[in-house]
């Protein structure tokens, strides 16, 4: 029996909308992917509790509120000092292409744009999140 990839789809922040994470989490279930959806209004700190008990291999974060910067920070600060630093990091939503450099710095290890066809976003997943070992 092989273990499925595990992702925590998550809102950080204030952000009220959440078409779009909604539909990342199901094309990435539909892609056979175990698929956890925190909800809107998250913490960093829920988020990362969320990720270690579900024992996740990725968490999505998807932010339109501009808090980008601030909250992935903290969520990979987070995971480092919860020792699952080896969670990777994605993320999406109305993030400047400026801004996108500092993110991959600090660990966040991909964006999506706007317009990112959800095929990409799980063709991505399947290619750069290591499949656990069962």
């Amino acid at each position: 029996m092989s273990s499925r990839v595990r992702v925590v789809v998550a809102k950080p922040g204030l952000d009220g909308h959440d078409r779009g994470a909604k539909i990342v989490a199901r094309a990435l279930r539909d892609a056979g992917m175990e698929v956890v959806y925190t909800g809107l209004h998250q913490t960093p700190e829920q988020i990362v509790e969320t990720a270690i008990q579900e024992d996740a291999d990725a968490v999505g974060l998807s932010v339109l509120s501009g808090a980008h910067m601030t909250l992935f920070k903290r969520v990979l600060e987070l995971l480092e000092s919860r020792g699952a630093a080896d969670i990777v990091v994605f993320g999406g939503g109305i993030i400047p292409e400026a801004d996108i450099p500092e993110l991959k710095r600090i660990g966040v290890a991909k964006i999506f744009t706007p317009g990112a066809a959800t095929q990409t976003i799980v063709d991505w997943v399947r290619e750069n999140v290591a499949q656990p070992v069962s």
